[in-house]
Formats: C-alpha cells, structure tokens, sequence
C-alpha cells in the first residue's frame, strides 16, 4: 500500500474567510496563573493529526465538540451536568482559555479539553469520521452587516463537512439570538440531506443548555433566542 493510502481521509479545503476576528483581550491574574498551571494538562495542542478521544480522556464515552465558547461558563455547566460525557472546546481568546480552565478547577471537572485554535482547521484535521456524539454551537458572531453576512460560520459548505464528523444519530445544536442568523441557520441545516431537524422549525431549549445572564437580560427585554437541533441521519 502507498504511502497516500495510509493517510487518513481529509476533507476538502474549506473557505479562506474567517468566521472570527482574533482580539487582543486582558488577561487576569487567575487567567494567567491558570494557564500556567492548568493549561499542560488540559489543553491540547493543535496539530494536524486524529485525536485518540480514548487516550486523552482515559475512557470510552460520547465525545461533544464545543465551537467558539466564550468565557466558557456554559460550557463548564454542561460539562457538570453531563459527567458520563466528555467535550471539546474550541476557543482562539485566550483570556476565554483562560477562564474556563479556571472553572474546570473551581468545579474539578475532569471531562474537558481545550484547543486553542479555530475551529474550522481542528474539526478538518483532528477530528476522525463519525466520531461525535454532538456539536454546540452557541451563540456564534452574527456578523450583522449585510455584506460581512460571508464570515458567517453556519454555511452550506462548512454544515457539508461538519456532518461527515458526527456519528449516525449525532446532534447538532446551534443558538443564536440574532433572528437574520437564525432564519441562514435554519435554512442551511434544512437544505442539508444528512441532516434532519428534530423539531418543526425551531427547537425549545434543551434542559442541558444554561441561561446565562446576558440571554436572561436579552429574554427580560422582550429579545428572542432560537435553538435549532438537528441530527444526522443513521
């Protein structure tokens, strides 16, 4: 056999635009002493190689891939919740890293790991086939401006190889609270045929996702926010 032949399949080239603009933030004390002191062991490096989800873990157990987290407080809360299964997240902020390794030690949570990179590249290169159990997506740039409308991350192209990561059955779980990017969001999820939408439309919020503060305010001035739940075909 070739040398090719032994490679693992890739996907395709993805778009060059980026759905995210890199910001310089400040770091806090606890943000940086936590990468020093926590970053070796929970966060991966990218590489473009397959992660083994059973060696970095230590056990076998439904693997969810988080997509742009933010300062991670959503993500460590599912993660308490759902202990039997394990998450990645993907955040290129480091002052984000920074705070959700904090709270894996405030909550001693065991069943995160952290790549510090975008997103697109690490499900292209690290991620096998029919690995994840789920896929989160919450609360993704909206990219208001009509002509910055191409930046956004929920597209045709990216849903296309997304879905070839999920297990058969897998989920999809995407918010938004921007209504424009929820009308795209739905549009895109329903026109791909390895997907089907669990609800008629718009889904209800899964118990598993928490309310943070600023969708709570958002809700309490009469804002919307709609979950979309799709799952890949068996």
């Amino acid at each position: 056999m070739s040398q090719e032949q032994d490679q693992p399949p890739q996907d395709p080239p993805l778009r060059a635009i980026k759905s995210f603009v890199t910001r310089a933030g400040r770091m806090g004390t606890g943000q940086i002493k936590a990468l020093a002191e926590l970053g070796p062991r929970f966060v991966l490096p990218y590489k473009p190689e397959r992660i083994d989800a059973e060696a970095v873990f230590g056990r076998k157990a439904p693997l969810v891939l988080e997509i742009g987290f933010g300062m991670g407080g959503a993500t460590a809360e599912i993660a308490a919740t759902l202990p039997d299964h394990d998450f990645i997240g993907c955040e290129v902020h480091e002052p984000g890293v920074g705070a959700l390794l904090k709270l894996i030690d405030e909550k001693q949570l065991t069943n995160i790991r952290i790549v510090q990179h975008d997103a697109v590249e690490v499900l292209r290169d690290m991620i096998g086939p029919d690995l994840l159990a789920g896929v989160h997506i919450f609360f993704p740039d909206p990219w208001h401006k009509k002509r910055h409308n191409k930046r956004r991350l929920i597209q045709p192209e990216f849903i296309a190889n997304l879905v070839k990561h999920l297990a058969p059955g897998g989920y999809l779980h995407c918010a938004t609270d921007w209504q424009p990017y929820a009308e795209q969001m739905l549009e895109v999820l329903s026109a791909e045929p390895q997907l089907h939408n669990t609800a008629a439309g718009y889904a209800d919020k899964p118990a598993y996702r928490p309310l943070t503060k600023f969708e709570a305010r958002g809700l309490r001035l009469g804002h919307g926010v709609w979950d979309l739940v799709f799952r890949r075909r068996a």
